[in-house]
């Protein structure tokens, strides 16, 4: 993976770009979401430090450690969030997929599974990886449903990896995993007809 490359993943319906300080007025009204960093910690998410948020994500690129992207959604006209790569490692072939946020107006609309079958399509395809992990902490049952629907398989759990939300107790991740044999021997064209 170039992390100075300008990669762009597009289909009919959505088109991921390298995240950019521009993108901070596009997708400034989301972050206000409170719902939507309920599971998220550190890492400056948030309404009131989303600017350092976005400075962090194109940070950690220029240091090589993450790509993030931005998400637009082709039929909405509009940005609908951010996802990013990291924990890149060439010699194992491998990488995760995570810090992905959508607003409000544009879950559930099919554009998550449009973006993970572009993504999955660049990694197995393009840059011949050999699998692609992915977590969630164990309440969040929306983002773990979405995994399992796009073919990633459980893999098993963190214990006690995340501080108490609901809970007064720490909570489990969970762990997922789309390897590439699998995408080739059916989950690419099951994702697809799904699109």
């Amino acid at each position: 993976m170039d992390f100075s490359k300008s990669y762009c993943l597009e289909n009919n319906r959505v088109r991921l770009v390298p995240l950019e300080r521009e993108h901070l007025n596009f997708l400034s009204p989301i972050a206000k979401e409170s719902d939507l960093w309920t599971f998220f910690i550190g890492r400056s998410n948030g309404e009131n430090n989303f600017s350092e948020y976005i400075r962090d994500a194109i940070e950690s690129r220029n240091q090589q450690k993450e790509y993030p992207f931005a998400v637009y959604d082709k039929m909405q006209n509009a940005y609908a969030g951010s996802t990013r790569l990291f924990d890149f490692n060439n010699e194992l072939k491998s990488i995760r997929l995570g810090f992905t946020w959508y607003g409000k107006a544009f879950r559930g609309s099919g554009l998550n599974k449009n973006c993970k079958y572009l993504l999955f399509e660049f990694l197995f395809e393009k840059l011949n990886l050999i699998r692609v992990g992915l977590g969630a902490h164990a309440e969040n049952k929306t983002s773990i449903y979405a995994m399992e629907s796009v073919g990633c398989k459980k893999e098993g759990e963190l214990r006690d990896f995340f501080p108490p939300i609901h809970k007064s107790e720490r909570a489990n991740a969970v762990m997922m995993s789309l390897l590439k044999t699998e995408w080739h021997s059916g989950v690419k064209n099951e994702l697809k007809h799904k699109l």
